[in-house]
């Protein structure tokens, strides 16, 4: 794979993770801050690393599921892993401006 087509691809992912919304907050996963690294192979092989926003959310399956289904409906992409990750631990100071906007907190 070009690293030009990887480029394309991670983009695509980023969008689609921008329609990635916990239920019980307004905002998508990557504009929370929830997302800490996504990994594209040369196969199309992905690998994201994320956070909640409390340890015991109920609603993890839900996004996990959510994110694998749609990051994997990427033309491109062959396999896709979530990894739940508690390092660093999330706080608000990683949500995007348009996040903390949209929840009052700007």
């Amino acid at each position: 794979m070009t690293e030009e087509k990887k480029l394309e691809i991670e983009e695509k992912i980023v969008e689609m993770l921008k329609t990635v919304f916990d239920p019980e907050i307004p905002v998508d996963v990557y504009s929370l801050g929830l997302i800490y690294k996504i990994d594209l192979d040369d196969d199309g092989n992905v690998n994201i690393d994320m956070t909640l926003t409390a340890p015991n959310c109920p609603m993890g399956d839900f996004l996990f599921e959510d994110i694998r289904q749609k990051v994997e409906s990427i033309d491109g992409v062959k396999s896709v892993a979530v990894n739940l990750v508690f390092e660093p631990e999330w706080d608000q100071s990683m949500m995007s401006d348009e996040a903390k906007l949209e929840l009052g907190m700007l």
